[in-house]
Order: C-alpha cells, then sequence, then structure tokens
C-alpha cells in the first residue's frame, strides 16, 4: 500500500453502517461491513439482523430504527448504547422505547414518517464543545476580560450558551483562572489547565482528553468570542455531519480564503492534535494540510475581544438596553 492510501485511511472517521434501503447522505455512510467504530441504521423489518450485528460487535456504539417492527423484541444487547427511534405511529414509537428503556438503552425517540436527516444524524455522530477559556488577557490589562459583560452575563457564558443552544452534546470550558471557573460554574463541564502559560495548544488538548468517548468530533470554541450563537454552532455541526465533509470544518475569516474558529475537528485528528505545542493550535495541522478544512461562510461576527478598543467596539454595536422606569 502506497503512502498516498495510508494517508486516506488515516483520516476516516467513524462509519454509519445502513443496513436497509435507505438514502442518507450522512458522513461516513457504508453498506458494506465497517471496521472499527461504527453506527447502525435499520428498517425495523430488518432489526433482527441489527441486532445480531450488535450483539457481534462491542464497537458499534449507537442503533437508529426507522419504522418500529410488528413484533416485540428484546432489546437488551442495546444496554448502555445509544438508540434513536423513528416511527409515525406514536403509540407504538411510545411502546417501543419502553422496552428499549427498561433495556438500559439511551433512548431518543420522534414521531415522524420519514427520518429527519439532522436529528438523525446528530444522533448517530454526537459532537460535543470545547470552550478554550484559559488565556491569560495579557492585552486586557487590569481586567480578565471572559468575565467582561456581553448582552448581560459575561462573556464567557454567552458561548456556553451558544454551544448549549447549538445542540453540542457535551460542553467543555477549559480554565486556568480561579474566576472563570467561579463564573462558568455548573453551566458546562470544568477542565483545569495548569500549563495554560504554554499556549493554546495545551488547552486544546486539556479539552480533547475530556471528551467522553461516544464524542465523534469537538466544536472548538473561543471564550472570546461572545458574537458567535447558537446557528453559528448548529451550521458548523451540520455541514460536518454531511456526507462527503472533511475532518475539519470551520467559518471563513475576514477574508474570505483563510478560516477562523469556531472549528469542528473530527475525531480522525485528535492523535495529531495531541502532539502540538505552543500558542496556535489547531491551525499549525489544518494550515499545512488544508485538504482536510471545509470552509463554510460565517452567520455571526467573529470579532475576539483581545483589547479595551476590541471590547469598546462591540459595547458600541451592542449597548446595554437602557433600564426601563421603575425596573
Amino acid at each position: 500500500m502506497g503512502s498516498e492510501s495510508r494517508h486516506v485511511c488515516h483520516i476516516l472517521g467513524m462509519a454509519v453502517f445502513v443496513m436497509s434501503d435507505l438514502e442518507l447522505p450522512i458522513r461516513g455512510r457504508t453498506y458494506r461491513e465497517p471496521e472499527g467504530p461504527h453506527s447502525v441504521v435499520v428498517r425495523g423489518r430488518d432489526l433482527e439482523a441489527g441486532l445480531q450485528h450488535a450483539a457481534a460487535r462491542s464497537d458499534c456504539r449507537a442503533v437508529a430504527i426507522v419504522g418500529m417492527p410488528k413484533e416485540d423484541r428484546d432489546l437488551s444487547v442495546l444496554a448502555g448504547r445509544r438508540l434513536f427511534l423513528v416511527d409515525s405511529d406514536g403509540a407504538r414509537l411510545r411502546d417501543f422505547a419502553e422496552i428499549a428503556l427498561r433495556a438500559e438503552a439511551d433512548v431518543e425517540w420522534i414521531r415522524s414518517a420519514t427520518p429527519p436527516f439532522d436529528r438523525l444524524a446528530d444522533a448517530l455522530l454526537p459532537v460535543g464543545a470545547i470552550v478554550l477559556a484559559a488565556g491569560s488577557s495579557s492585552r486586557m490589562p487590569g481586567s480578565q476580560k471572559l468575565l467582561l459583560e456581553f448582552d448581560g452575563r459575561p462573556m464567557v457564558k454567552s458561548v456556553v450558551e451558544a454551544a448549549s443552544d447549538g445542540g453540542c452534546h457535551q460542553i467543555l470550558v477549559v480554565y486556568s483562572s480561579e474566576d472563570v471557573r467561579r463564573v462558568v460554574g455548573g453551566d458546562a463541564e470544568l477542565v483545569h489547565n495548569p500549563h495554560a502559560h504554554t499556549g493554546m495548544a495545551s488547552s486544546l488538548q486539556a479539552g480533547l482528553r475530556a471528551m467522553r468517548p461516544d464524542m465523534e468530533a469537538a466544536l472548538v470554541m473561543l471564550g472570546d468570542q461572545p458574537m458567535v450563537g447558537s446557528r453559528s454552532v448548529a451550521m458548523l455541526t451540520r455541514a460536518w455531519r454531511r456526507e462527503g465533509a472533511r475532518p475539519a470544518v470551520a467559518v471563513s475569516g475576514a477574508s474570505g480564503d483563510r478560516w477562523t474558529p469556531p472549528v469542528v475537528l473530527g475525531r480522525e485528528l485528535w492523535d495529531e492534535l495531541m502532539t502540538l505545542e505552543g500558542d496556535s493550535g489547531a491551525r499549525q495541522v489544518l494550515d499545512r494540510r488544508p485538504e482536510l478544512v471545509d470552509i463554510v461562510p460565517a452567520l455571526d461576527r467573529l470579532d475576539d475581544i483581545d483589547t479595551p478598543e476590541d471590547y469598546a467596539k462591540i459595547v458600541r454595536l451592542f449597548p446595554r438596553p437602557k433600564p426601563t422606569p421603575g425596573s
């Protein structure tokens, strides 16, 4: 096998094994028995084959069933795995979901005649968020910039909220300052980085290490980009889950030909990212190998707040509403 073939194998992500006659334009789709960790999509009429597959493959992480089978099934083999159910018959859907819950599967269901792509892809390819919030604020004298107010709350909380409302399955905040830890509180999982002074790479790696095993990608967000909202988060994860998407998906910067955070990083990139050093993070990999990243148009302003002038600019753009009389 030549070096080019080895490179292609290296960047392949988790497969989605479609075991029935379904057309799904989803990332990693295959109709052949996959190697390595994967998810399965199967029609209810073919569920027996799907259950046999899950019993034989401990690396089958999730199963989606489209259309419930007429007969009940023993779903014990799905204990501890994600299960997504789609059916237009609400009563049958609830009954089958109860069977799955008793089998201790992690169940989600939706009443629909056809599998909605976004919901199905979200269930089979979960994405977590890493909010990088361990910087020293060295260019913002006298302030921890992430605690500065934006839209009525500390800006780092705006970023956490965008990740949550955008549908991320796990949200981590990598911090070094106790003030940031206190402000974030229970709104996200907190990951302390005692090596933050060495640069952004160490914070990215701390976040990747803390990602749950079932997360197939990490959306990396900057704690000082408070104008990035939930629609950008949803757009990026949706683009990454589409069939044919590259291992990374980022938004275009001001020049249009250079990407900028936030960026989705597929798990197949993580090993290489764990070798990085310094302050440039994933850019060390993706700028050197642009064939690994898709760049999509930005939906929100991408300003990052580094200086008092930067902060004054967003305050002018988004002034705090004046209180009404008597409030």
